[in-house]
């Protein structure tokens, strides 16, 4: 049984590559289901983009309300936002999609983990401790969970990361994403860092830079 549930974007022939990508609190699959098309990646990739959705769970800081989420948030500081539990259990659904990925016979280094906030938490988590290295990992206007543990628990510390954020982020603080960037290029990782004029969204010119590093990595 497929361990998918979510929206899928394929418009090429052959299936070659695959990119996951995590949407953030609140939102589903769909929410960055429309990017696929708008980045136009070419054919000869091969690239199917399958956004999954978060379980339907309460969120403390939302007053126990229910809603997509791939974690409970507890507190709004840093140190204590994401919900360790709830972090690894929703890295173990996602690691079985990319199980699924490499079991239709997609290599390890032919799959992208992508992330918006929440999902960028569960990408910057799951990525470094999975069995197999992965093509790359892009953390969008994101944070990382626990990040005192990565230099014990990370399997590999040579991943190539693609981190993005807003300049006047009202949500996940710029400082938060540039803590996470920071961990990352102390374990050795080759993370790039970049910061756009926007609060917790997503614009062109990240779309260009995620498009061109996109090809970089799958061609």
């Amino acid at each position: 049984m497929s361990q998918f549930d979510g929206v899928s974007y394929f418009n090429s022939s052959v299936h070659k590559a695959t990119v996951i990508w995590l949407h953030g609190l609140g939102d589903s699959g769909d929410g960055f289901a429309p990017v696929a098309p708008h980045l136009a990646l070419p054919d000869e990739l091969g690239v199917k983009f399958l956004f999954p959705h978060a379980p339907v769970q309460a969120v403390t800081i939302n007053g126990g309300m229910e809603m997509r989420a791939w974690y409970d948030i507890k507190s709004l500081d840093l140190d204590k936002r994401a919900d360790a539990q709830g972090v690894q259990q929703s890295a173990q659904c996602i690691s079985a999609l990319i199980d699924e990925q490499i079991a239709a016979g997609i290599p390890a280094d032919k799959i992208i983990l992508a992330g918006f906030s929440q999902g960028g938490v569960i990408s910057l988590h799951l990525a470094p401790r999975y069995q197999h290295k992965l093509a790359g990992v892009m953390a969008l206007s994101t944070y990382m969970s626990q990040p005192e543990l990565l230099a014990e628990q990370a399997i590999h510390k040579d991943l190539t990361v693609f981190m993005a954020h807003g300049e006047f982020d009202n949500v996940v603080p710029l400082a938060a994403g540039k803590q996470a960037y920071e961990c990352l290029q102390e374990q050795g990782m080759a993370v790039s860092w970049q910061t756009y004029a926007m609060a917790h969204q997503v614009c062109e010119q990240e779309l260009e830079a995620i498009r061109q590093w996109l090809i970089e990595r799958l061609s």
